[in-house]
């Protein structure tokens, strides 16, 4: 069960967004760098990386803030937010990223997610972000008609190495995660699925190992680590801890 530290970027700084919203970001360090570092200091083995502008504009905008990252930390990267062409992936993968996160695209062209996937195994992840049950896209701006459980059924052959299913409504607001859909999720697909957003508390942290959980990989944690409502070394020691 991994627990993997969330670096949000938004101007070349390290924030959080409550429910998504651009306009409601705190900004949590100015140094992309070292808050990488922290997190590998800290006993972290993975790191989830965001771009949100890049999300919005389609294309890598906080591509130096992610190189800064890549040059401070020996952990693997999973990265998302505006990539969305072969290119766009294989740049990423050239610079050192461990895993690209393919969102909008993926509802847009699965086609090219699947392309990807051949290409490059094991290093393509597919976003999946809800909002009322139905898949959003666009840096979370447009909502599509495409169920979660819909969009995950697109790819069960396709070779993609995880889901990272994200409960807009909940995400950065502390509420906890969405336990209900989140797992639903992953019992309907073969795909390993990490659950993102409300991740609040050392309660979720030892939700994650009652057995209907086990079937995640693991859950990403944002605003509750930068708010030190989770204390790193207690959450690690419960996930690594033997049944």
């Amino acid at each position: 069960m991994i627990l993997f530290p969330a670096i949000d970027l938004k101007g070349g700084e390290c924030v959080r967004l409550k429910l998504g919203d651009m306009e409601q970001a705190t900004v949590y360090n100015t140094d992309p760098g070292a808050q990488a570092k922290a997190f590998e200091d800290q006993g972290f083995e993975w790191l989830h990386v965001v771009d949100l502008d890049g999300a919005f504009a389609g294309e890598a905008v906080n591509g130096e803030a992610v190189e800064a990252i890549l040059a401070s930390t020996r952990n693997p990267v999973q990265l998302g937010g505006g990539i969305r062409t072969l290119d766009h992936v294989r740049y990423w993968i050239d610079k050192g990223i461990a895993r690209v996160i393919l969102g909008t695209i993926a509802v847009r062209d699965p086609d090219l997610v699947r392309a990807a996937s051949k290409r490059f195994p094991g290093k393509i992840a597919v976003g999946i972000d809800a909002k009322g049950g139905k898949v959003a896209v666009e840096g979370w701006a447009e909502t599509s008609e495409l169920t979660v459980i819909d969009m995950a059924a697109r790819f069960a052959d396709a070779g993609v190495a995880a889901i990272i299913f994200t409960d807009i409504d909940r995400d950065g607001v502390l509420t906890g995660i969405n336990w209900e859909s989140t797992l639903a999720l992953a019992q309907s697909t073969n795909i390993p699925v990490i659950a993102s957003g409300g991740l609040a508390s050392m309660d979720d942290i030892l939700r994650l190992r009652q057995p209907d959980a086990l079937v995640l990989e693991g859950a990403i944690s944002g605003r509750a680590l930068y708010d030190g409502r989770i204390d790193p070394a207690k959450a690690l020691a419960v996930l690594k801890a033997e049944r």
